[in-house]
């Protein structure tokens, strides 16, 4: 009788143990597949389009420096009419689209955001292609009296948050793959 009850509790503990696993496994493989999403649909295009913008900005603002070697395009500087039209040009063909797709990534995607609720920053970035819209609509009005949006461009800040979080995810990724490969090993499978 006691090793009839011995052997019962013996399958009953390696059933636990074997279901107990298979639960943590099933959480891991969850928040793995979460992580890829996020940083697939999320902060990967994020991160590439706030990168990509910036380095295009940096480039056309070398290209277009006044004599003194300052910028046009940052500051309050008054543009002339000429770095006017050019600022109209480049920003309705390459900086707007770029924004824009940053904007959808933000809205369509925010039930992949690492935080409970939406970052200032990423609310700013909204803002600021809002406010462009309006401008972009006047020029095509032909008022070329406003040459930007009414809330800045949060660019430092974004791309801080855009790194960050990837960075962070990256992390989180490698810890959750390298997690699943010491647990096929102990396992036996490769």
């Amino acid at each position: 009788m006691a090793a009839a009850v011995l052997a019962v509790s013996l399958a009953f503990v390696g059933y636990l143990a074997t279901y107990l696993n298979g639960l943590r496994l099933a959480q891991r493989q969850e928040r793995l597949s979460r992580v890829n999403r996020q940083l697939a649909e999320f902060y990967g295009p994020l991160l590439a389009l706030t990168q990509s913008n910036r380095r295009i900005f940096e480039e056309f603002s070398r290209r277009h420096q006044r004599p003194d070697g300052r910028s046009p395009f940052r500051g309050e500087a008054e543009l002339t009419a000429e770095e006017s039209a050019e600022w109209r040009l480049w920003f309705t063909a390459v900086f707007m689209p770029n924004i824009r797709a940053v904007r959808d990534v933000v809205v369509g995607k925010a039930d992949l955001l690492i935080e409970a609720s939406m970052p200032p920053v990423l609310l700013d970035l909204c803002a600021h292609v809002s406010g462009y819209e309006i401008a972009v609509e006047q020029w095509r009005q032909g008022d070329h009296t406003r040459n930007g949006s009414v809330i800045a461009y949060p660019a430092a800040e974004l791309h801080r948050y855009a790194e960050a979080s990837f960075a962070r995810l990256k992390l989180q990724q490698t810890v959750l793959l390298g997690a699943g490969r010491r647990e096929r090993r102990t396992a036996g499978t490769v």
